[in-house]
């Protein structure tokens, strides 16, 4: 996909499905967000949670994987300048199956460097129930196919 490919309005339910696995959440927690709700299950059982829950940067690295994996594009992608409006919705926790969607927001080439363009993409990540665990504003540069339209 190129930019050209990337239409507004565009919205996708991709097929892939990630299972999220205790052992993974604490040892990613023990790594870079140590909180007791992250990493230790039976402190984690008696707190607000009531239950060991995935760190929020886990969920949101899960959330890149299926979206590098199924909706950027493997020949024109060039990276982003930033995420906005990032939020966790609701835990996530061991045996949770997450799914993304995505919506394209915005398409445009750029004007000073025409040979790509801006993509702003709405995408959430959904659980095995179908609840909204996480949602973002992505932005990615995305190469084009040909030269500008006159």
């Amino acid at each position: 996909m190129y930019l050209e490919d990337y239409v507004v309005g565009t919205r996708t339910e991709h097929p892939g499905r990630v299972l999220v696995g205790q052992g993974e959440i604490v040892e990613f927690a023990q790594r870079f967000d140590p909180q007791y709700f992250h990493v230790d299950p039976a402190a984690a059982a008696n707190g607000p949670y009531h239950g060991l829950i995935a760190s929020g940067w886990h969920t949101a690295g899960l959330m890149m994987r299926l979206y590098a994996d199924q909706y950027l594009s493997k020949v024109a992608s060039l990276g982003g300048p930033g995420v906005d409006e990032l939020r966790w919705h609701l835990p996530v926790r061991p045996g949770d199956v997450l799914r993304l969607t995505t919506e394209v927001l915005q398409a445009d080439r750029s004007r000073s460097k025409p040979d790509r363009g801006l993509v702003r993409t709405r995408a959430e990540l959904y659980n095995q129930d179908n609840t909204l665990v996480l949602s973002c504003i992505a932005l990615n540069l995305i190469g084009a196919k040909g030269p500008p339209r006159p």
